[in-house]
């Protein structure tokens, strides 16, 4: 690896330089052009689309994407108990967090004034798409995060859906949906899956919002479909920054940011220091590292291509710095890191301190996995429970004379805005309630 020092905007020394600008990591207008026209064909073709995409892209094509219950029987029996065991660990961490989440979600009703109530309810959706990537990595840890998450929250009806691998049925990320509660499992991936799921089939009913993480592709239907449904977040490729004082082990760096630069050749893996020789040692440990890693066709391009390290003076710098990113996961690697809980605001997920890795909030931990990136985390947090939740309100007046004074208010504040209509609901409350005239007519209330 040829190192690059370079002084920057950002007042801080680079060791190393992305070879290639952040502003390619967008969408393009080829994967836009083909997003577009396959939600098109489904739209207007439904199944038979589906099925035809299915087969051009996975070389798939069954009379039903459906997984029926004789078949999740076999799959279920193929997949090992540790595996199994796993899984369900894995899903109970995550239920925890979700239940928490949702208990510190209250309902309440307030009285403003005598008979004046306004209330707050959580209301569940009906129906989630939860997509569930497949590719290179079956990443069942999805499973977890999307369905287990959505059931949580009181979803009725999560349709589920996952690519074959390589023309092989994915079984353990069959066996993590159904452990997770999904209602409907399909075999299926790639815009038609999400499109099929957003606007719907013969065969596979709508759902009114989509979750999960995906390629480029997913991710361009899922942001062409929004509006029509909703989803969780727009989702670029995986991001990890780590910031590192001189007493954080430049191995172990080294180690966490190959572990998510494994995500894809276009995930950003960027080391913030205070240590110019940690900085060093941590370049030397990754171009090692590389050598012989099993996902260096990955891990390899996405360091040479988005890898950045900078080196700044302190670490109020290098969170200032951090926030500047606001990249998906960040973890802190000094030696007192839940400073950064302070000091910090624009992060998807933070890691704080050797114990805790990244990986471990991907694959096991609880908290969850689909985050915020391309900078989404300055105004968004990651999916929780309260994605799948509708927070809606209510109001009631029951006491007359609260409804003639907010009918006169309402008659005042509507005219200044010029919409006549909306004055005139509140003039005919305070005529009917408190006697007020009716200007505009002559028609009078009977009183009981």
């Amino acid at each position: 690896m040829t190192v690059k020092t370079d002084e920057t905007s950002t007042g801080s020394k680079m060791l190393k330089v992305p070879a290639r600008d952040s502003a390619e990591r967008g969408s393009t207008a080829s994967v836009r052009a083909t997003v577009e026209a396959v939600i098109t064909d489904i739209r207007q073709r439904g199944d038979v689309a589906v099925r035809e995409y299915s087969s051009k892209f996975d070389n798939y094509a069954p009379e039903s994407f459906l997984v029926g219950e004789e078949q999740l029987a076999e799959i279920m029996a193929r997949v090992p108990k540790q595996v199994i065991d796993d899984i369900v660990f894995v899903q109970t961490q995550v239920r925890a967090m979700a239940e928490r989440q949702l208990e510190s979600l209250t309902d309440f009703e307030i009285e403003t004034l005598p008979g004046v109530f306004l209330g707050q309810k959580n209301v569940p959706i009906e129906a989630a798409g939860a997509y569930i990537p497949g590719g290179k990595y079956p990443l069942l840890a999805s499973a977890h995060m999307t369905i287990v998450t959505a059931k949580v929250a009181g979803v009725k009806r999560v349709a589920a859906c996952t690519p074959l691998i390589q023309g092989e049925i994915p079984d353990a990320t069959v066996a993590a949906m159904h452990l997770a509660g999904a209602d409907e499992i399909y075999l299926l991936g790639g815009i038609q899956a999400v499109a099929a799921l957003a606007v719907g089939t013969e065969t596979i009913r709508p759902v009114n919002m989509l979750a999960g993480p995906g390629n480029a592709f997913v991710a361009e239907a899922k942001r062409q479909l929004f509006g029509e449904v909703g989803i969780d977040l727009f989702a670029g490729p995986t991001e990890v920054l780590i910031v590192a004082d001189e007493h954080a082990d430049p191995f172990i760096v080294a180690v966490d940011l190959l572990s998510q630069a494994e995500h894809g050749p276009d995930s950003p893996a960027v080391l913030i220091t205070t240590s110019e020789e940690v900085g060093r040692a941590v370049i030397d440990h990754v171009d090692t590292i590389l050598i012989d890693m099993p996902t260096r066709d990955y891990a390899g391009p996405a360091w040479r291509d988005w890898g950045a390290v900078h080196v700044v003076d302190n670490l109020d710098r290098a969170y200032e710095l951090a926030d500047e990113f606001a990249y998906e996961h960040v973890q802190i690697l000094t030696q007192n890191p839940r400073e950064a809980l302070e000091k910090m605001h624009d992060y998807g997920a933070l890691f704080l301190g050797e114990g805790t890795c990244v990986s471990y909030g991907d694959k096991v931990i609880g908290t969850n996995h689909v985050l915020p990136t391309r900078g989404a985390a300055r105004y968004t947090g990651g999916l929780w429970v309260g994605k799948y939740l509708r927070t809606v309100t209510y109001q009631e007046v029951t006491n007359i004379e609260s409804s003639a004074f907010f009918g006169e208010l309402c008659g005042r504040a509507a005219r200044v805005e010029r919409f006549e209509g909306h004055a005139r609901a509140g003039d005919v409350r305070a005529a009917k309630y408190r006697g007020t005239p009716l200007p505009w007519s002559n028609h009078t209330f009977t009183t009981t």
